[in-house]
């Protein structure tokens, strides 16, 4: 089953907003086994949006068209798609009392123009939104694209356009409906890599991404990370996941260590899952991301048990005050150099008296500083008296290397533990 995209609505053409929903939307195709190979983004032109959908549907079994279900003048997709199948709009009597019931709780009147939200293409199916007022529509098509709900080989769903909105109504209603489609279970298990490029995983697993078995391996590539969906169908979940295991078995044996997860765990929940395996606490100290570190690993559950303190010690007086470096190395060496960063691991790990302390000083721009090019950063991570520092040179805005510096931390700490206490085995609920 192939799918196409839509996204109706002339803000994203301009950027005046971020296009979330097409990034959701190619999430989900992977995770139920659907292919994309395109997506459109049209403004709120009749004629254009009659265009694309047409397009759309010579090329893909299913085509998701999100935005335009609004009350206002502008939001046209419904008349646009039900006048290409010569659909008239009916009146949705169910749709209707619950776009009343909502503005008379709220003691507001109803505008008149709310209605057209309760229109509904005579013979579609209707998609409750269980977070407003618009519902979902699907239009079911025959070979020869006719309105049909027999012998359905093309469909149209059409999406509301508020994030929040398009997932309740796409989780809730047109994802089981292309689950029931499909006539297969379709199972996916994501299995996440660290420390490795993404052409490095893919050189690793060339022969695996580019089987055409009836499992596939898809690599998405994330910020200092490289996730792969491996995909089955089966009759049921056993026999789809009995397709997945060994294909995992198999990524896990050759990238080893680098799989932190083969679930929905992030890299820091991983990283306290570690300390706390081996029951170790941790401090960090930070001087170009400012806190972003000690703020992913404080994201995690029951870090508490562990985590002992943060420090940004931005300024070369907190990195002597707060963390021990000396005048002399930072005189000497600069703020930005490995044994300055090596020096408030060590001081970290001394003071607040910590298992583990992690050290990151760089320069995140815009400007060179004190002869340090913008993007080089000095990692220390400091393990049971045991120091490892590496030097890195990011590209990108000043965001992105502090993002880039943030997981390279955590990366660094993951294997700094591993290396002095172990490997760490595969053991909670996602990972069977």
């Amino acid at each position: 089953m192939t799918a196409e995209t839509i996204c109706v609505g002339t803000e994203l053409l301009l950027g005046n907003i971020v296009n979330t929903n097409a990034v959701y939307l190619a999430k989900e195709y992977a995770k139920y086994g659907i292919s994309s190979y395109s997506q459109t983004v049209v403004g709120d032109n009749a004629e254009r949006i009659k265009t694309a959908v047409k397009d759309a549907l010579g090329r893909a079994d299913v085509v998701v068209v999100s935005g335009g279900l609004g009350p206002t003048q502008d939001d046209i997709t419904k008349e646009c798609v039900a006048s290409i199948f010569d659909l008239p709009l009916k009146l949705d009597s169910a749709s209707m009392t619950k776009i009343e019931a909502f503005f008379k709780k709220r003691g507001k009147a109803m505008s008149e123009n709310n209605k057209r939200q309760a229109m509904i293409p005579e013979g579609a199916k209707i998609l409750e939104n269980g977070n407003g007022l618009a519902p979902g529509v699907i239009i079911e098509l025959d070979k020869d694209l006719k309105p049909s709900d027999k012998d359905v080989s093309k469909c149209v769903i059409l999406l509301p356009g508020p994030p929040e909105e398009l997932r309740n109504v796409w989780e809730n209603g047109a994802a089981p409906y292309l689950k029931a489609r499909s006539g297969n279970v379709i199972e996916s298990v994501m299995v996440k890599i660290c420390g490795r490029a993404e052409s490095e995983v893919a050189a690793i697993l060339d022969d695996l991404i580019d089987s055409k078995g009836p499992v596939t391996v898809a690599p998405y590539a994330g910020t200092a990370e490289v996730h792969l969906r491996v995909t089955a169908g089966g009759e049921d979940e056993k026999a789809a996941r009995k397709l997945i295991k060994p294909v995992v078995k198999e990524i896990k044996a050759r990238l080893g260590d680098s799989v932190y997860t083969t679930g929905d765990k992030s890299l820091e929940a991983a990283v306290v899952e570690l300390l706390l395996a081996n029951s170790l606490t941790v401090t960090t100290v930070e001087s170009c991301t400012g806190g972003l570190l000690a703020g992913r690993i404080i994201n995690v559950p029951g870090v508490s048990e562990i985590y002992k303190a943060g420090y940004i010690t931005y300024s070369n007086k907190a990195k002597r005050k707060l963390a021990g470096v000396s005048r002399k190395s930072l005189d000497k060496y600069g703020a930005v150099s490995s044994q300055v960063a090596s020096e408030m691991a060590k001081g970290a790990t001394t003071l607040y008296k910590a298992d583990v302390a992690v050290a990151v000083s760089g320069n995140a721009g815009p400007e060179p500083s004190e002869g340090k090019p913008v993007g080089l950063v000095y990692i220390a991570v400091n393990v049971a008296g045991k120091v490892s520092v590496k030097e890195f040179n990011f590209s990108g805005d000043r965001a992105k290397i502090r993002d880039l510096s943030v997981s390279n931390a955590l990366i660094m700490m993951r294997q700094c533990i591993l290396e002095y206490y172990g490997r760490m085995t595969f053991g909670s609920a996602d990972e069977k």
